[in-house]
């Protein structure tokens, strides 16, 4: 990653103006990563604007106190990306993910950057600062930001680092943790993380309505293939009910790999514009690959994909029959 280091060294030292994104339906890892490098770049003197397709959400909001994270309008903020030195995507490595800033990130003369660390990465930037060994995006960004500034990790980015990295390793439970992992997690702490606050704020800030939510989700669940498959389901029914929506159901699908014996976890939501579909696996599953199949894509054991013009009743049982092939 040295080389690649250094090419982001130039081009920090060269631009003035950046902007950056990720994907749509930002997790803490996007949300944490776009926060720490934002405010590692304004240290530098740089002029710089977080812009998403989607809104942040609610539970990720205490990372950014400023606001300085902008939902994407085309008629206000197409020239800032136009405009642009550098665009920086974070934690996406397909533009189809950035939806509706894909056609000006693409057509921007700005210096493109990628850093992520998913499987399976479509080119489309300059510069590639990609490391799928990585087990978040943030983490990588703290081995950028040590590299090339060793003392500038304050404790207003270590702690969304910290979140980051929390967050996409199921609070510090998969595979990818590791010693080097914990060595990283024990710097951030000493460099002013709050590990009590941040595992409060994401997840212990539920409302009572999104318990309900995940009662009627679990009363869905249902096991197939000797066991070894578990899906849920959310309706659009339960959201009304509820008064909840699809941000609420984060994390629901971690309750099906807590039956023992289930080798894939599978999580159905019904939404407006379609299905949104959730996988999970465990040990050497590839479940990415099941995602591809469905137009998705994501991490070996964590992955999904959007059917925007498919219904619960048609996609389940196609699901379930494309499965089997990757079960053990």
């Amino acid at each position: 990653m040295q080389n690649a280091f250094d090419q982001f060294r130039q081009i920090v030292d060269r631009c003035t103006k950046f902007v950056i994104t990720t994907h749509v339906n930002p997790d803490p890892d996007a949300i944490g990563s776009e926060v720490a490098l934002a405010r590692f770049l304004s240290r530098q003197g740089k002029i710089v604007a977080v812009l998403n397709h989607s809104s942040t959400p609610a539970y990720c909001a205490f990372l950014d106190p400023q606001t300085i994270i902008t939902q994407f309008d085309p008629l206000q903020h197409a020239n800032m990306i136009l405009d642009a030195d550098a665009v920086i995507v974070v934690d996406a490595n397909q533009p189809d993910r950035i939806q509706s800033l894909k056609p000006y990130v693409l057509s921007s003369t700005a210096t493109k950057i990628c850093i992520d660390h998913h499987l399976d990465r479509m080119p489309f930037a300059e510069l590639d600062i990609v490391d799928e060994d990585s087990a978040a995006t943030g983490e990588i960004l703290y081995n950028l930001f040590t590299t090339l500034e060793p003392g500038s990790i304050t404790p207003d980015i270590a702690t969304p680092l910290y979140v980051a990295i929390m967050t996409d390793t199921g609070s510090f439970r998969f595979p990818k943790t590791d010693a080097a992992l914990h060595r990283i997690i024990a710097d951030l702490l000493d460099r002013g993380a709050d590990p009590v606050r941040s595992y409060n704020q994401v997840y212990e800030q539920g409302t009572p309505n999104r318990i309900q939510l995940l009662g009627q989700v679990l009363a869905t669940l249902r096991t197939t293939h000797d066991g070894r498959v578990a899906h849920v389901t959310a309706t659009r029914e339960m959201f009304l009910r509820t008064g909840t929506n699809e941000e609420d159901i984060d994390n629901f699908i971690n309750y099906t790999l807590g039956i023992a014996g289930v080798q894939v976890g599978l999580m159905f939501t019904e939404l407006s514009e379609g299905v949104k579909l959730s996988f999970r696996s465990r040990g050497e599953i590839a479940i990415n690959k099941l995602a591809q199949e469905f137009g998705g894509n994501g991490h070996k054991n964590a992955a999904g994909a959007r059917i925007a013009a498919g219904s619960v009743e048609k996609v389940l049982p196609l699901v379930l029959e494309r499965v089997v092939d990757y079960l053990t």
